[in-house]
């Protein structure tokens, strides 16, 4: 495969919004789509909630986006929006239930941790170091933030994942098993909390 040049920046560019979602819905879809289907109502709802203010973008020479890594702050987060953004896609009920069943995700913030929100590399852009190069990028903001670690859970059907963040100095910290409903929804059995400390 002929290796991409890329660069590495803060968020993204708003000509980029319809790529960014699609990316992140390729990403997700199978972990999300049970909640958020149709498919074009879970695209319309990122597309409204996306936040480049909580994002790391790879571009490619030409500006278009090949991977992200998102964050969480008390501020807000890459994928954040509330039950109002839910609603004005889904409607009052459906976008009620949904809110509720995807808060079952959240995780809470941390003194001194930055939490992820997120990270994908587009097909194409695949093994050649995009990946790493976000969350390089991540652990330099985390610091310039005045964190001293980064969280991220990875899910047990991501082994490619997992072993990415292990090259990267994470370390898993806990294992939490999802209950029978939640598996169901969200084709996962369990989840790993993993950290990333600063040293020096």
């Amino acid at each position: 495969m002929k290796k991409v040049p890329f660069s590495i920046v803060d968020g993204f560019p708003e000509s980029q919004r319809d790529l960014v979602v699609r990316l992140f819905w390729q990403a997700f879809r199978q972990k999300l789509n049970q909640v958020m289907q149709p498919e074009t109502k879970a695209q319309a709802f990122l597309r409204r909630v996306a936040d480049p203010t909580h994002a790391v973008s790879a571009l490619s020479p030409d500006g278009s986006v090949i991977g992200i890594a998102g964050f969480k702050t008390a501020n807000g987060a890459f994928i954040g929006g509330g039950l109002g953004d839910m609603c004005a896609v889904y409607g009052i009920v459906g976008g009620f239930w949904r809110g509720l069943l995807l808060s079952l995700l959240e995780r809470p913030l941390q003194a001194e941790t930055l939490l992820m929100d997120g990270i994908f590399v587009g097909n194409d852009a695949r093994g050649q170091g995009v990946g790493t190069s976000l969350l390089t990028a991540i652990k330099e903001r985390a610091v310039a933030r005045g964190c001293s670690h980064v969280r991220l859970d990875v899910i047990d059907n991501n082994p490619r994942a997992r072993r990415l963040y292990e090259q990267q100095g994470f370390v898993a910290e806990e294992t939490i098993e999802m209950g029978p409903l939640l598996r169901r929804l969200f084709r996962f059995r369990r989840a790993t909390t993993m950290i990333w400390t600063k040293t020096g």
